[in-house]
């Protein structure tokens, strides 16, 4: 059974391991070196400290998957927007755990007033998180074309996004 709750400080190692796979192996993320589980708590408490939810999945008492949300820019004017990022275990994709950390991601950042969820996915051909994003209502707004370069070739970002709650069709609460 899946647990999907706020991480803690506690679970950085292996939020730092998961990570540092998919810098090293994959392209859904651009960086091409891996953070320290120092680099990686100073990160977090920078989601915290905005009030942002930082989540881990767990299972049998081992973190298999994380996800975040983030102002989408750090300008005040985008503090009701955020980008969203997942990632999980190399032997936990496939089995619906991104669905699940989105699902509570998104209903975490709803709570706390987000309007606006960006996803901006690595590589056009990262099919498994495009995949979880539409099925949850993101819709695709834009490719930008080889603007990345990582294992030798260019790389693409896709672009999709899904409203929270009233959206804009009310001011927020604090504006």
């Amino acid at each position: 059974m899946t647990l999907i709750r706020p991480s803690l400080e506690a679970d950085l190692p292996a939020i730092t391991a998961i990570y540092a796979h998919h810098v090293l192996n994959g392209t859904g993320t651009f960086e091409t070196e891996a953070p320290s589980v120092t680099d990686m708590l100073a990160r977090r408490a920078d989601v915290l400290a905005k009030g942002l939810p930082y989540l881990v999945a767990e299972e049998a008492g081992s973190v298999v998957g994380f996800a975040y949300g983030n102002w989408f820019k750090p300008r005040p004017a985008y503090r009701f927007s955020v980008e969203d990022s997942i990632y999980l275990a190399p032997d936990q994709q496939g089995k619906g755990l991104g669905r699940l950390l989105l699902t509570e991601l998104l209903a975490r950042c709803e709570a706390v007033g987000i309007r606006k969820v960006m996803a901006v996915i690595g590589d056009s051909a990262n099919a498994g998180s495009i995949g979880v994003h539409r099925a949850l209502g993101f819709t695709q707004v834009g490719v930008i074309e080889s603007c990345g370069w990582k294992f030798g070739a260019w790389r693409d970002i896709v672009i999709m996004q899904k409203t929270l709650g009233a959206g804009d069709t009310t001011p927020p609460q604090d504006a």
